[in-house]
Formats: structure tokens, C-alpha cells, sequence
């Protein structure tokens, strides 16, 4: 797009501006990053007092190599198939022809209203013989949604004319799936890749109902029951080297890219005609809908008819969904402001430092909830004792633990902006601060909901964490549920579990209603 109204002398005050804000922002962006990563100070000072005898001692046990195989072998089977899952689901809502699309973009987001000890409570219940590593496979392949909405977003927003040429040059349909779709949706899916390995790395309740061990699961122990903090400190360094492997690693392969064409909304390209493979589609999508969803669906209204369930006090369990709420909301609102600025630095610039704080911010999501919720106690206990057991900590837990997923939503929604929008608005001398609210925030409206959604989805459901950051007397949904699976009272603990399923519904669909609404129009 050519400008007009540039001449000689305009272009250092451009620069001038962008200067100033943008090294604001970098700053601002910078002590975000320190303040959400903070917990990795503390995981490091309890490893460092282990000392080299213990060091030595814990890398040579046996059971060091037990957990290195399952958790290494668990992430990667889970990503690769959560991968496939997502990525075939996406791909036969968005280009092909397959009936009822919108029916099925609701139902294939619906695992994400599970959460995952939910989702091993239901199983482990109705069939005690699923446990093990292929039991937590099966639990874990829920996450597919994670890879299923991004990639499903990326395709509708891309153009689908590069397909159309790659048909017309005698491409048959593999061809063009493997060398232009794939391609498109790169940043997406890895991405999404990148959540679900996270999640798997810091995931502890559903491994602890398939009785299935790993980093996370011993370093759970070693807090809780053995209170050996430096071991614990050893074995989540290890943890957080794991995460930081597979964080660089997304950052290979999903190269930021934007997936809109510069001053035009993407076009949609004719639908592949599924034919007789329909019959193969259908049936297939309906299997993992019925592995994800109906299983646990059947479980809660099996033990809610026939377990004992009517003892429990309505005004609890109420008064409860209240709290969970509540936190869940100021968690989800203060992580979707944190990660604002920072997505928007690393947006704005594409150097090493913006890559370094994007990548340092998604290790807090290999972190177990336990070792996140230690080190804001010390914190607490030893710099804002004022705010030991009370509700900020909690809060600021939740921000911690999640400030991935929002900084992955907002992150996404910066992408489909067009290149070129915020230098037109500064070229006519609008403000930054106009620029940011009348231009910038409103494109990215739905990326910020997005990421409000997410957090404040899985903050309702998290467990390690709030059990020990929750202030005295208070329980969340999440924890009352664990204290009766703990007893194996699983009629008492289905109220909880189909509560919190229930009030992830919304969040979920609103999820996916952002996912189905068209690309916004740029006004020229």
C-alpha cells in the first residue's frame, strides 16, 4: 500500500515514536515476565541446597530412569496423538464437505469442559483394569481440542486459493494436504503441540488416578509426604530442562507467521468432496467424541443415580461453585492483562530478546501446581505475610500456572492482524495510546476472550495448587471432589465432578462460537 502523505522529514519522527513506546512496552513486558517465571527462583534455590552428594544420588537411582522413560514417552505419544486427532478433525470441518460442521466444531471442543482428574475418575471408576501408560494415554488424548481450535481458526482464516493452484498443477488431495495445508496451519498447530506437551509435563491428578508415574507425580511425593523440598527442587529442575527442550523446539518448527492476506480478508476455497469416504469420517469423529465426551458423561450420571449423593448439603456445594467462580474469574482477567503486553512486545518485535521472554513465559506450565504454590508461600511467608492465606495468593497462583494460555490466545489473535495497520494510524499522526484502543484491541477482541476463556476454564478446575494456597476453611470445587476420590467415595464425588463439567460449558462454547465467527474486515 503506497502512503501519500509521507515526505523527507517524516520518517524519524515514526521512528522516534516507535522508540519510545516500544521500549516502554519491552520494559513493561520484561517485569511480567520476571514476576510469572519468579517461582523458578525459588524451585532453583531448594535444588541448590540438595548439594552434589544428593544430586549424585538421586540421578543414580533406578527410579530416575523409570520416570525419565514414562514422562518422555507419555509426551510423546500424547502429543503425536492429540496431533493427528486435532489436526484431521480441523481439517474435516474446514475443507471438506462433511455434514453438520458447526454441530461437530461444538462437540469436538467439548473434552475441554473435563477436566483431566475428572476424566480418570470416570474411566478408573467404571473400568478399575484401565491404568497404566496406555490408560493415561487414552485419559490424556482428551487435550486434543488444544490442537483442534488453533489449526481450525488458522485454516478459516487462511486463503484457500494456494490449495485450488496446487489442484489445478495436478496435485492429488495428499499432496496438497502435506505441502500447502500443512504449511498454513505450521504456527498453530505447534502451537498447540506445545500446550498439550506442557500440560502433560505438569499434570498430576490424572496420573495419580491411572496410577502412572512420572516427574510430576514423584515431585507431588516428595513435597507432600517425604517434605524433601531440595530433592523435589532437583527433580522439578529437571522438569522445567524437559519443558525447555520442547519449548525451543515449537520455536523451530512454528515459526511466527501471519496467516492473512495484507489488506483483504482470506477467501474460502470450494469444499473437498468427501464421496464415499464420508462413511469413514462420520464414524470416526463420532468415536472420539464418544472416547472424550460420552464416557465421561455416562460416568457422572451413572454414580450421580446410583451413589450415595444425597447427603452432601446443597448449600455447600453451591457456596463452593460460588468461590470457584469467583477465583477463577479475577484469575482469568489479571493473567488476559499480563499477557497483553508481552504478546504485543514480542508482535511489535521480532529479535531475540522478544523471543526470549515468550519462551521463558511458557515454562511455568511444565511446572507442577504444588512446586508453583510452594514458592509463593516462601514468598509470602517471608516478604507479604499480610497476604499468607488469603485470596491474592491464590489468585496469583492460577496467573502463574496459566499465563501460557493466555499469552498463546492473545499471541494467536495478534497474528491475523494485517501487516501494516498500526504504521498507517501512526503515519497520520494518531497517538499510540488511539492506536492501541480504537485499532489494535479491537482487532484482537476476540483473541483476548479467547484467552479469558481458557484461563478462566481451567483455573475453575485446578487441584494441586489450591490445595495448598487456598485461604484456611475454604474449599473449591476441585478439592472437595478430591477429598472423596481419595477415599474412593466416587458416588460422593460426582456432584462436584458434574458441576465443575457444567459450569465449563459456557466457557467452552464461547470458545468455540469465537472459533466459528468469521475474520473481521480491516475498514480501509
Amino acid at each position: 500500500m503506497t502512503l501519500g502523505v509521507a515526505g523527507p522529514a517524516r520518517p524519524a519522527p515514526i521512528r522516534r515514536w516507535m522508540r519510545r513506546p516500544v521500549s516502554a512496552l519491552g520494559v513493561g513486558a520484561g517485569l511480567i515476565a520476571v514476576l510469572v517465571t519468579s517461582p523458578l527462583l525459588f524451585i532453583a534455590l531448594q535444588a541448590s541446597r540438595a548439594g552434589g552428594k544428593t544430586v549424585h544420588r538421586l540421578l543414580n537411582r533406578p527410579l530416575m530412569a523409570t520416570l525419565a522413560w514414562h514422562t518422555g514417552a507419555l509426551v510423546l505419544v500424547v502429543t503425536l496423538v492429540t496431533t493427528v486427532i486435532g489436526f484431521s478433525a480441523a481439517w474435516l470441518v474446514e475443507r471438506t464437505d462433511l455434514p453438520a460442521k458447526r454441530l461437530w466444531t461444538v462437540v469436538l471442543t467439548m473434552p475441554l469442559a473435563v477436566p483431566e482428574f475428572v476424566h480418570g475418575y470416570c474411566w478408573v471408576s467404571l473400568f478399575p483394569s484401565v491404568h497404566g501408560f496406555w490408560g493415561a494415554v487414552l485419559v490424556e488424548s482428551s487435550l486434543f481440542p488444544l490442537i483442534f481450535l488453533p489449526v481450525l481458526a488458522a485454516l478459516r482464516r487462511s486463503d484457500g486459493a494456494a490449495e485450488e493452484v496446487a489442484a489445478a498443477l495436478g496435485h492429488g488431495r495428499l499432496s496438497t494436504l502435506l505441502r500447502v495445508t500443512l504449511p498454513l496451519t505450521r504456527p498453530a498447530l505447534a502451537g498447540g503441540a506445545l500446550l498439550v506437551s506442557l500440560y502433560v509435563l505438569g499434570e498430576y491428578g490424572a496420573f495419580a488416578m491411572m496410577r502412572f508415574t512420572t516427574f510430576a507425580t514423584a515431585i507431588y511425593t516428595q513435597y507432600a509426604t517425604a517434605f524433601d523440598t531440595a530433592s523435589a527442587g532437583v527433580l522439578t529442575m529437571i522438569l522445567v530442562l524437559v519443558a525447555l527442550v520442547v519449548v525451543t523446539a515449537e520455536g523451530r518448527v512454528g515459526r511466527r507467521a501471519r496467516t492473512v492476506s495484507a489488506g483483504a480478508t482470506a477467501r474460502r476455497g470450494a469444499p473437498v468432496p468427501l464421496g464415499p469416504a464420508v462413511v469413514l469420517a462420520v464414524p470416526a469423529l463420532g468415536a472420539v467424541v464418544a472416547v472424550t465426551v460420552g464416557v465421561p458423561l455416562y460416568a457422572l450420571g451413572y454414580w450421580l443415580v446410583r451413589g450415595n449423593s444425597s447427603t452432601l448439603p446443597a448449600a455447600s456445594i453451591w457456596s463452593q461453585a460460588a468461590t470457584t467462580v469467583g477465583y477463577a474469574l479475577a484469575a482469568a482477567a489479571t493473567a488476559t492483562a499480563a499477557a497483553l503486553p508481552v504478546a504485543l512486545y514480542a508482535w511489535r518485535r521480532d529479535n531475540r530478546w522478544s523471543r526470549v521472554l515468550e519462551r521463558v513465559a511458557y515454562l511455568t506450565r511444565a511446572l507442577p501446581g504444588i512446586a508453583v504454590a510452594l514458592a509463593i508461600v516462601y514468598f509470602g511467608i517471608r516478604y507479604a505475610q499480610p497476604l499468607y492465606q488469603q485470596p491474592p495468593m491464590l489468585v496469583a497462583g492460577y496467573v502463574v500456572l496459566f499465563f501460557p494460555l493466555a499469552l498463546t490466545a492473545v499471541r494467536a489473535g495478534l497474528a491475523q492482524v494485517p501487516p501494516g495497520v498500526e504504521e498507517v494510524a501512526r503515519s497520520l499522526g494518531t497517538p499510540w495510546w488511539r492506536v492501541l484502543t480504537r485499532i489494535t484491541l479491537p482487532l484482537i477482541a476476540p483473541g483476548l476472550g479467547a484467552a479469558f476463556a481458557m484461563v478462566a476454564l481451567t483455573a475453575s478446575t485446578e487441584l494441586t495448587a489450591t490445595l495448598l494456597l487456598r485461604p484456611t476453611g475454604t474449599q473449591t470445587l476441585a478439592t472437595q471432589f478430591w477429598v472423596y476420590t481419595s477415599g474412593l467415595a466416587w458416588g460422593a464425588a460426582a456432584p462436584y465432578a458434574a458441576l465443575m463439567t457444567a459450569l465449563s460449558i459456557p466457557t467452552v462454547l464461547m470458545v468455540a462460537a469465537r472459533t466459528l465467527s468469521p475474520a473481521r474486515k480491516v475498514a480501509r
